[in-house]
């Protein structure tokens, strides 16, 4: 479900989540402020600028603003292959070099550096927000400290009027459809072997619950191909303990690499995830193969 954060005072505009922006043509020569400086936030932002009167960009703490492509190949193509595989502070150090011969210092266009390390948040990737700033068409302005019927308060004390609030601020991750006891969720965290499978509840899988590092649909392919695996007894899953053991290994993971936010609990590097995945599949035709012959 769309997540929406709580501000003081009251805002007498339009107000609306990412998740329902379509086009920009109903936001023409309007004063638009865009919270957040996630992907949607940021794709919005930019968009909405060539039509509105003035548009703002929000945000409590910034990000690493990532070229889409890198010597005309997708920034991950690029990055990801190499730095999945490095310790995590080559890995910063070769992003760093890479962005330094690509876009610069992103403070040079008036966005802010952020004060927590690149990869410790899902990056935020735009070919257009250093140029839309730096021409003055976006405003970087920090987190909002309250509403004032037509207007928005920013922390710093900066207040700007505004006809219309768009909050990019993410999603809850919930499951209507099925009884919350059966996979519980707590602040955005749910324990599933490999992002998939629930130690408790086998024969119930979860396909495309991961943030990657690159693109999903692969990821998800792989999914379903150990699903299968696993629904036609191809393959067997590991025991309870040892699929908790890798669930807790992997909530560590997160908390130490990432900030603590509700958006980190899914994240995954592509290729290593991918790996993980087709791994287990193997080991779980093994275990099939010799339940089959010894009958455990």
């Amino acid at each position: 479900s769309k997540r929406y954060p709580r501000f003081e005072g009251h805002f007498a505009g339009e107000v609306l989540h990412a998740h329902d922006y379509r086009v920009p043509e109903p936001f023409v020569d309007k004063r638009v402020v865009v919270v957040g400086i996630g992907n949607s936030a940021v794709d919005i932002a930019c968009e909405l600028s060539r039509v509105c009167r003035k548009t703002w960009l929000s945000t409590r703490r910034s990000a690493y603003i990532l070229p889409k492509y890198i010597f005309g190949r997708p920034t991950d193509h690029v990055i990801s292959p190499v730095a999945s595989f490095l310790p995590l502070g080559v890995s910063r150090l070769l992003a760093h070099g890479l962005l330094a011969v690509t876009t610069g210092d992103q403070r040079r266009y008036g966005v802010p550096r952020p004060e927590h390390k690149l990869f410790q948040e899902h990056p935020t990737m735009s070919p257009e927000l250093l140029a839309r700033v730096g021409h003055g068409d976006v405003t970087i302005e920090p987190d909002v400290e309250r509403l004032e019927e037509g207007a928005v308060r920013f922390v710093d004390g900066s207040r700007v009027e505004a006809d219309v609030l768009i909050v990019a601020t993410g999603y809850n991750i919930e499951f209507p459809f099925l009884d919350p006891a059966l996979v519980p969720v707590q602040e955005n965290r749910v324990e599933l072997f490999l992002n998939v499978v629930p130690p408790k509840r086998r024969g119930l899988y979860f396909i495309g619950l991961v943030q990657p590092l690159g693109p999903i649909m692969p990821l998800a392919e792989a999914q379903c191909e150990w699903v299968s695996d696993l629904v036609v007894g191809r393959a067997a899953l590991p025991s309870e303990a040892a699929m908790r053991r890798q669930i807790e290994r992997y909530q560590r993971g997160m908390r130490e690499r990432y900030i603590a936010s509700s958006r980190h609990t899914i994240q995954v590097d592509f290729y290593p995830y991918l790996f993980s995945l087709r791994r287990e599949q193997l080991a779980g035709r093994a275990r099939a193969l010799a339940r089959s012959i010894w009958g455990r």
